[in-house]
């Protein structure tokens, strides 16, 4: 009997499927065990099949994971975030969230973290999307409240934003819906910033990121804006041969137009009176983007002892 065509759903599929969307396909239970046997495809758990039996693929891993979680689910975290097109946090460990007591059959050669969430619901799952997965606002939250270190939690934060894939405000309606998870408060403060909120990146966390990076102890001052907001963050550092270094510090990435051609200007007459200013927006502090640090650095690099 000749073997039954591959169709689409096949394909769309990766090559991965359930036996029971085989049989649909016109697969026999008979014809799919002689696949498998033949070692031309690989079972993956009891219920799902990879018509190959080499190593899965990013794609691969998703789909099996995605076939072997009955009831809802959704793919989420840096697992959802990579689907959204999110770089810069892929991990071969796929993130599964489902309900409080929800489960996902094991995988073979797939690292699956399960996330169960009381909160979770058909809302969070994007409809028309496959495989399933939640929104980029909660899986980037939920990746940051994952993450093993606040350092790491703040980067995850930030780089839709940075990306253009999602609006701070999306982030900051979503860490406001989560009434309990972690970093909750250092999170929503960067979401504040993130979207222009009236608060300044505050002094202790500027001291805090110059001392990661080993960098010396400034003298800070917060400032307001024309507008009378608490939106700066002035930071001066002195190098060895008595000449300052200015840093001012932007309390969000989204400031108005008048007010970055106000503070261009500003800058550029502190440049032309040979006096050195940097600025950066609060979330490049909170997220340790390297490029500061290495400004920093470069700018520093006359001090004492540095």
């Amino acid at each position: 009997m000749a073997e039954p065509a591959y169709d689409d759903p096949l394909r769309a599929q990766c090559g991965v499927a359930t036996r029971s969307q085989l049989r649909r396909l016109g697969w026999t239970e008979w014809q799919i065990e002689a696949q498998i046997e033949g070692r031309r495809w690989r079972l993956l758990n009891e219920h799902v099949v990879v018509t190959h039996n080499g190593p899965l693929t990013p794609s691969q891993r998703v789909w099996a994971v995605d076939l072997s979680a009955p009831g809802l689910h959704g793919m989420a975290g840096l697992t959802a975030m990579q689907m959204w097109g999110v770089t810069g946090f892929e991990a071969e460990t796929v993130h599964m969230l489902v309900p409080r007591g929800g489960h996902v059959l094991p995988v073979a050669d797939v690292i699956v973290e399960i996330h169960e969430s009381r909160r979770f619901g058909p809302d969070d799952v994007v409809h028309g999307r496959a495989p399933q997965l939640v929104r980029l606002a909660r899986a980037t939250v939920d990746a940051a409240a994952w993450s093993e270190d606040l350092w790491t939690a703040y980067r995850v934060l930030v780089a839709p934003v940075q990306q253009r894939r999602l609006r701070a405000t999306h982030l900051r309606a979503e860490i406001i819906a989560a009434t309990r998870m972690r970093y909750r408060r250092q999170l929503l403060a960067l979401a504040n910033d993130l979207c222009g909120g009236a608060e300044a990146l505050s002094e202790v966390e500027f001291l805090r990121f110059c001392r990661r990076h080993g960098l010396p102890r400034p003298v800070c001052q917060r400032r307001m804006d024309s507008a009378g907001r608490w939106r700066y963050l002035d930071a001066t550092f002195v190098r060895a041969d008595g000449s300052l270094l200015r840093v001012e510090i932007d309390g969000g990435i989204h400031l108005s137009l008048a007010v970055r051609s106000r503070d261009t200007l500003k800058d550029n007459e502190a440049n032309l009176d040979r006096r050195l200013v940097l600025r950066y927006a609060s979330a490049a502090i909170y997220s340790d983007d390297p490029q500061v640090v290495a400004q920093l650095r470069r700018g520093l690099q006359f001090v004492s002892g540095y």
